[in-house]
């Protein structure tokens, strides 16, 4: 009896006020009304009603917090079910799914803006609150491109109602990179080219896809200048390259190299990139990411500022600081041979590719002071530079290989390598970074020939 003279006044009440409030798009409810208590006394809300029941959450929207909810009324439910019911959704995909419409704030209609914001909602793989994309343009609230708001700013004692047309889906990648209008360039690529072996709709859109993706913005599309007479399948390596198996929200990155689904060469052998994120995240030296942390449902996304272009070997020298004494070796200190050119020739172009056993910063100070003779420098760095190979870690054998300027001995078990004239062999402490013209294997001690 209780129960039922509770709802008969709050149903009067809605009555009420609903009817006084012609010229106010804030409806205000009593302050012991709960989000709860008014999705209960609206039958227009009998569904989520049902919903929040099943999955226990009206006890969490009937307590203490600060909500908003995107409420879908039972026309919107109906939709989404078709010939299904509250019933047949299992319990925890349901939960997700309403979770979706929750933010764990109060946010009033004036208040949201055009982007990003985290629901309540999960990815599972690392329990990283699921975005939504808001778009607040032409005097209108959009959820996720789908979703509009039909009636604003319900307000209740712990909380705020905005009434929704829609259910809305768990979103995806392909989601976020169709409805923000800042990746329409990326979508156009990537969704309309054609001669693509890869999907990557059907990517971005799977699933159990679990993927990072780097998003370049609309300005980086046009930094990148005209890409109408790229081939196909070179573009279609360069978007690969944007995308990083395994789902790494930004508090999981580290300052290391991880791989790209991009591959080397028509093999298996995929790309690697250099991740920093001394300041900030950057990748392979050239874009910084300018929006971190969209997370959907199956990957998350990273805007970056810059397209991440296929790397050379030097792309990956110059962006890791444990080589910046070779990058000074093969720059400042040999100006009359350009190893930057030399070095970036493209795959397939004598003398690439390349396979470069890199010393690292404390492998040259085993020999300071370096050479002051450009020559000798020069002869040294060839030294570590093999023509014409991409030598992985699994192909190395032990023997007697030629350099760009003599031999090195290379022993596949320790494994190292031992230059011309080394007394002890260099140890390769880092191995298979792979560019799109060759080879890294970072080693910890400088190569020196036999004729210096």
């Amino acid at each position: 009896m209780k129960n039922f003279l509770k709802k008969a006044f709050i149903a009067l009440f809605i009555t009420t006020i609903v009817s006084c409030s012609d010229d106010d798009d804030t409806t205000f409810i009593p302050d012991t009304m709960t989000i709860t208590d008014f999705v209960t006394a609206n039958a227009e809300y009998s569904l989520l009603l049902e919903a929040l029941q099943k999955t226990n959450l009206d006890v969490t929207l009937n307590g203490n917090g600060t909500f908003t909810v995107f409420a879908p009324n039972n026309d919107a439910f109906t939709a989404f079910l078709g010939t299904a019911t509250i019933d047949d959704v299992p319990t925890e995909t349901l939960n997700q799914l309403l979770l979706n419409h929750v933010l764990g704030s109060t946010v009033t209609s004036g208040e949201l803006s055009t982007g990003y914001v985290s629901t309540l909602a999960e990815e599972p793989s690392t329990a990283s609150n699921i975005s939504m994309f808001i778009n607040t343009a032409d005097s209108a609230v959009l959820i996720n491109g789908d979703a509009s708001v039909t009636t604003p700013d319900i307000m209740t004692d712990n909380g705020v109602i905005h009434a929704v047309d829609r259910v809305i889906p768990l979103p995806t990648m392909l989601t976020f990179v169709a409805v923000d209008s800042d990746l329409s360039s990326l979508a156009t690529v990537a969704t309309t080219t054609t001669g693509f072996d890869t999907d990557f709709a059907a990517v971005l859109s799977g699933i159990d896809s679990n993927l990072t993706l780097l998003a370049p913005d609309n300005a980086a599309f046009t930094a990148l200048g005209d890409i109408s007479g790229v081939a196909v399948t070179a573009l279609e390596q360069i978007l690969l390259n944007h995308v990083i198996a395994g789902i790494n929200v930004s508090s999981t990155l580290s300052t290391s190299y991880n791989n790209t689904l991009a591959t080397y060469a028509d093999t298996d052998n995929n790309l690697s990139i250099y991740i920093n994120v001394d300041t900030g995240v950057s990748f392979n030296g050239m874009s910084d990411v300018t929006e971190a942390d969209i997370v959907a449902s199956n990957g998350v996304i990273h805007k970056v500022g810059a397209v991440v272009t296929l790397p050379t070997v030097v792309t990956f020298a110059t962006a890791d600081a444990n080589f910046s004494t070779l990058v000074a070796a093969l720059t400042t200190l040999t100006p009359s041979t350009d190893f930057v050119d030399i070095l970036s020739t493209m795959n397939g172009t004598d003398p690439a590719p390349f396979t470069v056993f890199a010393p690292t910063n404390d492998a040259f100070m085993l020999i300071e002071p370096l050479p002051t003779d450009e020559n000798v420098i020069a002869g040294i760095l060839q030294h570590h530079v093999i023509g014409m190979a991409n030598v992985r870690s699994t192909d190395l054998t032990t023997g007697t290989v030629t350099t760009l300027n003599g031999d090195v001995t290379i022993d596949a078990a320790a494994p190292s390598v031992t230059g011309g004239s080394n007394m002890s062999a260099s140890n390769i402490i880092v191995v298979d970074v792979q560019a799109g013209n060759g080879v890294i294997h970072a080693i910890d001690q400088v190569l020196l020939p036999t004729t210096r």
